[in-house]
C-alpha cells in the first residue's frame, strides 16, 4: 500500500514536471528567443504537454497534475482519496513544477541575460515582469501590454474571475472525462487530447490577459525559482500583489466546474 501511494506521488511530481517545463520552455523559447510567433503557437505546446502529461501519469495516479483539479476531486468525488493523500498530491505536483521552473532557469539562463542586456532590464527592477513572465504569470500580459498602461485594463479583481472560469471550463471537461458513461470516457485514448486541446483554447483566448495560468502549482513552482533567481519582489508578491490570484482563482473555479458537470449533464447510475 505505501509503495502504491509513492508511486502515485512520484507520478504527479513527474507529470507536473512534464507539463510546467514544456509549457514554460515554450514561453521562454517565444520570449528569449522568439523562435515562436504568436500566442497559438505557445498554446498548442502547452496542450501538447499537457496530453503527454496525462498519458504518462493517468494510469499510476489518474493525472491530476494540478492542485485545484486535486481539490476539486477531493470535494466532490470523497471516496477518491484522503485529506493526507490530497495533501500529498498538492506538495507533488509543486515539487514537479519547481524542478520544472529549474530546469528552464538552467536550459535558458545565457538567453535570459542576453534578452536583459539588449532590452536594459534589470532583473527585480521596474519592468522585469516581461522576463519574469516565463516562469509566474501576470496581468495584463507583460508581452502584450506594460504594466503600467494596463494595470486599469484587468484589475486584481477582473484577473481573479478571469482565472477561476478558465480554470472551471477546464475542470468541466475533466470531469466529462471521468463520467463513466460518457462518450469522451468510453472512447479510449481520446480524453487526453481533449483536455489537453481544452488547455490550449483556453490560453489562446485568455493568455493575452492574464497569461492563462489554470493551476497554482503552474505559476507558483516556477515563480518561486524566478524570486530565487533574481526578480525577488517582481516575482513575489508581484507588480500589482498580485501572484496570489493564480493560486485563489483556480482553486475557486475548479469545483465550480466540477460541481456543474456534476449537477447538470453527469449521466445517474439510476435507469
Amino acid at each position: 500500500m505505501q509503495n502504491q501511494t509513492l508511486q502515485k506521488y512520484i507520478s504527479e511530481i513527474i507529470g507536473t514536471y512534464i507539463l510546467v517545463f514544456i509549457g514554460t520552455a515554450s514561453v521562454a523559447t517565444a520570449l528569449y528567443i522568439g523562435v515562436l510567433v504568436g500566442i497559438f503557437q505557445v498554446a498548442i505546446l502547452w496542450g501538447i504537454g499537457l496530453t503527454i502529461a496525462i498519458f504518462a501519469t493517468a494510469p499510476h495516479s489518474g493525472a491530476h497534475l494540478n492542485p485545484a483539479i486535486t481539490i476539486a476531486l477531493y470535494i466532490l468525488r470523497k471516496n477518491s482519496m484522503d485529506f493526507f493523500e490530497m495533501l500529498g498530491y498538492i506538495g507533488s505536483q509543486f515539487l514537479g513544477a519547481i524542478l520544472a521552473g529549474l530546469s528552464v532557469l538552467i536550459i535558458f539562463g545565457p538567453f535570459i541575460n542576453r534578452f536583459e542586456s539588449l532590452n536594459e532590464i534589470v532583473r527585480g527592477e521596474k519592468g522585469s515582469e516581461l522576463t519574469a513572465s516565463a516562469f509566474g504569470e501576470y496581468f495584463p500580459n507583460p508581452d502584450v501590454l506594460p504594466h503600467e498602461t494596463g494595470a486599469d485594463l484587468v484589475t486584481s479583481f477582473h484577473a481573479l474571475g478571469i482565472e477561476a472560469f478558465g480554470t472551471a471550463i477546464l475542470a468541466f471537461v475533466i470531469f466529462m472525462s471521468l463520467d463513466p458513461k460518457s462518450i469522451l470516457h468510453k472512447t479510449n485514448g481520446l480524453a487526453p487530447i481533449i483536455i489537453g486541446l481544452t488547455l490550449t483554447l483556453l490560453i489562446s483566448l485568455f493568455g493575452s490577459i492574464t497569461q492563462a495560468g489554470w493551476n497554482p502549482a503552474r505559476d507558483f513552482g516556477p515563480r518561486l525559482v524566478a524570486f530565487f533567481a533574481g526578480w525577488e519582489k517582481i516575482a513575489i508578491p508581484g507588480p500589482s500583489n498580485g501572484f496570489w490570484i493564480y493560486i485563489i482563482g483556480p482553486i475557486i473555479g475548479a469545483p465550480i466546474g466540477g460541481l456543474l458537470y456534476d449537477k447538470l449533464l453527469k449521466i445517474s447510475d439510476k435507469k
